[in-house]
């Protein structure tokens, strides 16, 4: 079966074919930064006339560039939410006409299972089940994964997510939008251990996130440095690595706990965050000291991408899954709600 895939959750424009068979054929990606960094952030409107003006072209591009033709399209798969409703609107739309032109089968899919599934794209796919560290702009979550849609929801973020915190000290130290990738680049300048900022909630019990303190940290550790004036090229590195090691810690420290309270021996992580070096080389350890395994997938796929939908949408259309022929898009969508396959 040859599954279209449409991600448009946000201000990434992504699209790509999955072959049950052969696996992914291939795939395209538009980005909007440049379009939101004057903004400081991602300004919705734009995203979804952005969405409107890229998305048919790009799919026209990976039909042309994969030389299948449309008609050999087996079914679409589009990001039916979380997100913002405007650019979930634009995907779904187009993805649920191509559907009925077509006469094939179409599949709403959950942003978040896309995530939680691009490793399966990878030569060496983790069998289930296993505990889950999604980890993205919007989300930070630990889920036990029993089966693709059978989702048990263990820890989440209580205020600010990973990705989010990132972003927030990218702006404070004055890195460029988005400033998350900036803050892993310049941790790589800074001292270990210079800066000593609060691992949140690791001395309680469970399994939930908070860190809106660690931001408030840094933002206090800046302006104090700001008011000697000595927060010079090292100084702001020094910051960014000592951020990067709290979120990191706290991180693996969850994860840990996680994979003890289950019993289980294998991770995944998903999510723009997942990407971070740092972060997968903390857990690797962790797993390795404990007899267990990370998987994580190839970098293009931790960011929003339309293989991970294709992927996601294919096993649901796989087990008998369809979409109504109304759109139907939910800015706002527990993962947990899924049904399992």
């Amino acid at each position: 079966m040859k599954v279209l895939g449409i991600e448009t959750s946000c201000d990434e424009t992504g699209v790509a074919i999955y072959d049950s068979r052969e696996g992914l054929l291939g795939d395209k990606l538009y980005s909007q930064v440049k379009t939101h960094a004057a903004f400081g952030g991602v300004v919705p409107e734009l995203a979804s006339r952005d969405h409107i003006r890229k998305t048919l072209p790009l799919i026209m591009e990976l039909l042309s560039e994969t030389r299948i033709p449309l008609g050999e399209l087996d079914g679409i798969a589009f990001t039916a939410g979380p997100g913002l409703i405007g650019s979930l609107l634009v995907g779904a739309s187009l993805g649920r006409s191509l559907a009925m032109g077509l006469d094939v089968p179409a599949v709403g899919v959950h942003h978040m299972e896309g995530h939680l599934l691009a490793p399966m794209l990878e030569p060496e796919p983790p069998k289930f089940p296993f505990v889950a560290l999604l980890v993205s702009g919007g989300h930070t979550q630990l889920v036990k994964v029993t089966k693709i849609g059978d989702y048990q929801l263990l820890g989440e973020s209580l205020d600010d997510a990973a990705g989010e915190a990132f972003d927030k000290v990218g702006k404070m130290l004055g890195l460029p939008y988005p400033g998350g990738p900036h803050v892993a680049k310049l941790a790589l300048k800074g001292v270990t251990d210079t800066f000593q900022f609060p691992r949140p909630m690791v001395n309680r019990p469970g399994l939930d996130f908070s860190f809106s303190g660690l931001k408030t940290s840094v933002k206090n550790a800046i302006s104090e440095l700001s008011k000697e004036g000595d927060l010079d090229p090292q100084a702001r590195a020094n910051i960014a690595r000592g951020f990067e090691d709290a979120v990191v810690s706290t991180l693996a420290i969850k994860c840990r706990r996680a994979l003890q309270q289950t019993g289980l021996e294998r991770l995944i992580i998903a999510g723009g965050v997942s990407a971070n070096l740092n972060l997968r080389q903390v857990l690797e350890s962790t797993m390795s000291q404990s007899g267990g395994r990370l998987y994580y997938a190839q970098p293009e796929y931790c960011t929003d991408n339309g293989a991970m939908i294709a992927y996601a949408g294919c096993q649901r259309l796989l087990a008998g899954q369809r979409s109504k022929l109304n759109i139907d898009v939910r800015p706002r969508w527990p993962l947990e709600s899924l049904s399992p396959l």
